[in-house]
């Protein structure tokens, strides 16, 4: 018999059998000869199950004491949620952790087939209260989604009426290079701000009391005084900046500087040359800065605004790095590692006459003759006959089609009565005059389509963001003041 009490095979032959359980003599506890398990004292049935309830509590108790410590470490996904300032009070404050589900509470919710209750942390989102109390807040990530720029409510000084540089513009910037930068000069009284207000956040039915660019007041009017001084500025929600200039070769400025014996710096002699070369100054740094330039005239033409004052402008104007140094210019000149900007001329306040075919005609053509000579890039990007303002003309109707853009006078109610046809018949009294051109709102909202739609070149051998923009401005209206060819030329003028 092995160790175990077992018997071994070969121990009992064919004709032995084994003795019976039921034939052994008991013998004394502990002594029984067939194994050591079988050494036990009898337990009765309900004894044994008093004692099976007792030890099954005694480990459920054990368990419910341990589930806290040993259930929390037993997750692997737990859930995160984001939680805004607004939501969660102060930054600063540490992550705050839902209470978790003890165990009988899980074996209930596993009994009704629901999720396990899993510990959840409540994620403050630092640094972003502003913005979330402004903005939607993206569920998922718990990001305020991006806010528009905000929007300017009127224009600011760029340069100041003393020629001074200002920085106040620098705040509605930002890093990106999507921008288009308009300029305009004309001179005094022509609708430069009323024009650019327009172009820029205002409607004609608008009051020009709350213009962006503040236009002539009828006060300012009568004392042919100038509303503008210096430069202003002023950018949309679209990524483009206007620039509003004071009246070049003003009248009004040249009577302040003599009735108010202003002290002329040193290098200018006279105050009319101090006022010609302030007005050089200004449209050769729009010529360096600007994508689009708008000439605005009221009336067909000075002569020696072409001749005289603009070819001296562009003569002055910094040298500047094209877009691209392997493409020639666009204006189609040979000087490929100089940039020159679109230039626009805005005849304001047209008359009917003007807007004549045969007149039109005329007037592209001499605009083409004084400019002739001219890098700047003054025809083929902007064309009235693309607007359908002259249904009837083709392109082949203008030989030497230029950047020129008619504009009427701007209606108002009183005048709109005026020209009301008919004052014998009551039906016709109630139709519109003849006024041979489509109404000032109409022409306003193509010419700014087209304004807007110019191609954006690079305004230096890099691209610029709108800071860089702004600073390589500042360099430049610094090196025009500076400028050895302006103090030259204001010496031949003396």
């Amino acid at each position: 018999m092995s160790e175990s009490g077992h018997s071994q095979p070969g121990l009992y032959g064919p004709g032995r059998r084994r003795r019976r359980r039921r034939d052994r003599e008991p013998g004394p506890p502990g002594q029984n000869l067939s194994g050591p398990s079988r050494d036990r004292d009898y337990v009765p049935r309900e004894r044994r199950v008093r004692l099976c309830v007792q030890t099954c509590a005694a480990h459920l108790n054990s368990c419910k004491s341990s589930a806290p410590a040993s259930g929390a470490q037993s997750l692997e996904k737990p859930i995160m949620l984001i939680k805004t300032r607004d939501e969660g009070g102060k930054p600063g404050n540490t992550p705050e952790v839902a209470p978790s589900v003890s165990g009988a509470g899980t074996a209930k919710l596993e009994r009704e087939g629901q999720r396990p209750t899993q510990p959840v942390y409540q994620i403050q989102n630092r640094g972003m209260g502003s913005a979330a109390s402004g903005g939607a807040v993206d569920p998922v990530i718990g990001q305020t989604k991006l806010l528009p720029p905000e929007k300017m409510k009127h224009s600011i000084k760029m340069v100041d009426d003393q020629m001074n540089w200002c920085d106040s513009a620098m705040e509605y910037l930002r890093d990106q290079t999507d921008m288009l930068v308009v300029g305009v000069i004309g001179l005094q009284g022509t609708g430069k701000s009323t024009i650019m207000s327009l172009l820029s956040a205002n409607s004609p039915e608008e009051d020009q009391r709350a213009y962006v660019f503040r236009a002539q007041t009828q006060e300012i009017k009568e004392r042919a005084g100038n509303q503008s001084s210096g430069i202003d500025f002023y950018i949309t929600q679209e990524r483009v900046i206007f620039l509003d200039t004071q009246p070049i070769l003003s009248p009004s400025i040249l009577d302040h500087l003599i009735n108010n014996d202003r002290k002329l710096p040193p290098e200018y002699n006279l105050p009319h040359t101090y006022v010609e070369m302030q007005s050089l100054q200004i449209t050769a740094f729009l010529f360096t800065v600007c994508h689009v330039v708008i000439v605005i005239q009221d009336w067909f033409t000075d002569i020696n605004l072409y001749s005289r004052f603009l070819q001296s402008a562009e003569m002055l104007k910094p040298s500047t790095p094209s877009a691209s140094h392997d493409s020639t210019s666009s204006s189609g000149a040979d000087d490929g590692s100089e940039y020159y900007p679109h230039i626009v001329f805005l005849q304001n306040k047209a008359r009917r006459e003007e807007f004549c075919p045969r007149n039109l005609k005329k007037m592209h053509m001499a605009t083409d003759k004084l400019m002739a000579h001219s890098h700047l890039k003054y025809k083929g990007t902007l064309s009235m006959l693309d607007c359908n303002v002259f249904p009837g003309l083709n392109r082949d109707y203008l030989e030497t089609e230029v950047n020129l853009f008619l504009l009427p006078m701007m209606e108002n109610d009183g005048e709109d009565a005026l020209t009301r046809a008919g004052s014998g018949s009551p039906l016709f009294s109630l139709l519109p005059g003849f006024r041979g051109h489509p109404s000032f709102s109409s022409l306003v909202s193509k010419f700014r389509s087209q304004i807007l739609a110019m191609s954006r070149s690079q305004l230096s051998h890099t691209i610029l963001t709108e800071k860089n923009w702004f600073h390589y401005a500042a360099r430049i209206w610094d090196g025009v003041k500076k400028s050895s060819a302006l103090s030259e030329y204001s010496r031949l003028l003396s």
